[in-house]
């Protein structure tokens, strides 16, 4: 499964805002467009929000476009997502070095693609390792194929432990308010042939009360020096959660998702999103119209509630500050 195909100068993205019901891939040849795709969430998720980007550059530079300011323009499209911010300056130092040539910025986000895929199936390989037999695992939004460039991150750790016959079960939040754990987790692990039960947010803490989650993981979208992250708003709820009851909790990232600029995750800018996106529910209004609404689309979880972190480089535990500059710094 994936969500990004780069084919004949032309990007495709799996409109993610129709999954479950409707699979249509879109046609892209205007990186601005894919800017716009990406702030409306037809594509989303760090890393493939990164590898799309990514062929975006590639679609200024094949129309002679200033590149400069396409990168601010596909930069402004989501402020969290640090894998954005780091394709497109590799995307650029690239074109410093290749004179914006075209082919030679394709080669380089295809290179991005590949390797996104190549970590997080490192990171599958690792994660399952943790994964204990019989396992009951939480997971909320989703950190699949879906969002990355192919396997996922949290759902590649669970992929891979599933192929080595550990799961008994995942639990995949619904997460309000778009419902990317109903309509896209559980779509990718029932695709897969993963036992699977689809849980509204609110459940979560009931079933590690009755002892039925053995661990959780979870996907991340920016992660500071100290290992404090962001994620889909209610991770913090999940990991608060999680350690009242003695649950082990982890989180699943590549190098792209780890800014050691930030010293903690106080500096990480959190999006704030329409309010519509809480007034309604599939385009039904579920609320009167003149509610105020908060709707920041991620949360800090900090460091302090974390099991470790899975990367392609291996699960590192704590002291994470100490741990992270040796592998990533």
């Amino acid at each position: 499964m994936d969500a990004v195909r780069w084919q004949g100068n032309t990007l495709y993205l799996l409109d993610q805002t129709k999954l479950p019901v409707t699979e249509e891939w879109l046609a892209y040849t205007d990186y601005r467009k894919v800017a716009h795709a990406i702030t409306t969430m037809v594509v989303r998720g760090a890393p493939a929000i990164g590898v799309s980007a990514a062929y975006a550059y590639c679609l200024a530079a094949l129309e002679g476009a200033d590149l400069d300011e396409a990168k601010a323009v596909l930069a402004a499209s989501r402020p969290t997502a640090v894998n954005l911010f780091w394709a497109l300056d590799r995307m650029a130092r690239k074109a410093a070095a290749c004179g914006g040539d075209p082919a030679a910025l394709v080669e380089e986000a295809v290179a991005i693609h590949r390797e996104d895929v190549a970590m997080c199936k490192a990171m599958g390989a690792h994660g399952a390792q943790v994964v204990p037999d019989h396992a009951r695992i939480l997971t909320h939004c989703n950190a699949g194929a879906l969002a990355t460039g192919g396997y996922g991150t949290a759902l590649g750790v669970i992929r891979a432990a599933h192929e080595q016959g550990k799961v008994d079960m995942v639990y995949a939040d619904e997460t309000r308010p778009l419902l990317q754990g109903a309509r896209l987790t559980a779509y990718e692990l029932v695709a897969d042939h993963i036992p699977t039960t689809l849980i509204a947010d609110n459940m979560a803490a009931s079933l590690m009360a009755k002892g039925q989650i053995d661990m959780v993981v979870v996907g991340c979208d920016r992660m500071a020096a100290n290992g404090d992250f962001a994620n889909k708003i209610g991770t913090y709820s999940v990991a608060v959660n999680a350690h009242f009851h003695g649950v082990p909790f982890y989180t699943a990232l590549p190098c792209s998702t780890i800014d050691l600029s930030l010293a903690d995750g106080s500096g990480i800018p959190i999006e704030q999103r329409a309010k519509d996106e809480v007034r309604t529910l599939g385009g039904v209004q579920t609320a009167p119209a003149q509610v105020e609404v908060y709707n920041p689309s991620f949360d800090v979880t900090p460091h302090s509630l974390l099991t470790g972190i899975i990367t392609e480089k291996g699960v590192i535990y704590p002291p994470f500050r100490e741990n992270l500059a040796r592998l990533f710094g």
